[in-house]
């Protein structure tokens, strides 16, 4: 398998996983598939490492379903203000209010082991787990609430 930047940088924005990771696997296993699996998993070992790391920063996201009859806040939170204002981490969070409005889950336990309705093969605990693979921080889901009109 010739290396290819492309797939080099792919995988790099895919997994967190350092650029020279990435090149070293791929030079030893010539599987994409595989390298990819092994660098997910990697990353999802660092965050359990990170778990304890306190989170006094983040972002409150409010989402309205387009009928406007139900809405969704999520506070999501992280170490920094610097991942608080990525792009990856504020998607999480916009997924977790659209999570919220289309499932209306009882508790926070409850919504991180359902199933991401736009990705059914990740639960929202794998979204969180791939946002601090790909930061390197800490990030919790805070408080949520769920509104609906006539509820």
């Amino acid at each position: 398998m010739a290396l290819d930047t492309q797939t080099i940088i792919r995988l790099r924005e895919e997994t967190g996983a350092p650029v020279v990771r990435v090149k070293k696997l791929l030079d030893e296993l010539k599987d994409e598939a595989k390298v990819k699996e092994i660098l997910m998993k990697e990353g999802f070992e660092k965050t359990a490492k990170r778990a304890d790391r306190v989170t006094g920063e983040g972002r409150v996201v409010v989402y309205t379903h387009h009928t406007g009859k139900v809405a969704a806040m999520v506070e999501l939170l992280s170490e920094t203000d610097f991942v608080a204002k990525n792009e990856m981490f504020n998607e999480l969070a916009k997924n977790f209010a659209l999570q919220i409005v289309s499932m209306n889950p009882e508790s926070q336990d409850e919504l991180l082991a359902m199933p991401f309705i736009k990705e059914p093969s990740k639960s929202m605990q794998d979204l969180v787990k791939e946002v601090i693979a790909k930061t390197g921080e800490n990030v919790q889901l805070g408080r949520f609430f769920r509104l609906e009109v006539g509820k």
